[in-house]
């Protein structure tokens, strides 16, 4: 008796353990096969611009392809994978403001207080630059739903 009891404490353990850990995976923004569409992450802080990251220099990364230009930027992402990653899930920052989920376009970004920050397109980018602190509370409250 006691050992049943011990197994089915077992198994809802590992039960609410897996529920728990599903709960905390947020969506990541996947196009043409990776993260971000395939652009470096880390090229956004250290040359300024969207780089489109190589095939051949990836790594896995909450269960996605993560593409870099260089193998140093590999290395400076593996090295600190929260700081280099976009806010959202690399999904529109303006949309997750109005609570939803978009795609956006690697050369609409902007970076920050250190974060990476991209929208659907140049034109929600102009419109997310009218209020960008407002939108970014908002962003953040309604990402924690996700």
């Amino acid at each position: 008796m006691y050992s049943m009891i011990k197994k089915a404490l077992l198994v809802m353990t590992v039960a609410l353990f897996s529920i728990g850990v599903n709960a905390t995976e947020k969506p990541i923004y996947v196009s043409k096969g990776a993260a971000v569409s395939g652009y470096d992450t880390v090229a956004y802080f250290t040359q300024g611009k969207a780089v489109k990251g190589k095939k051949n220099i990836s790594i896995k990364h909450l269960g996605e392809t993560w593409r870099f230009s260089s193998e140093q930027n590999k290395t400076m992402f593996l090295s600190n994978p929260e700081k280099y990653s976009p806010q959202y899930g690399g999904h529109c920052a303006f949309a997750m403001a109005n609570g939803k989920l978009v795609s956006t376009d690697p050369n609409a970004f902007t970076v920050v207080d250190g974060k990476l920050y991209l929208n659907y397109s140049l034109s929600v980018r102009t419109r997310w630059s009218k209020d960008i602190p407002g939108y970014i509370t908002d962003a953040n409250e309604n990402w924690l739903g996700f």
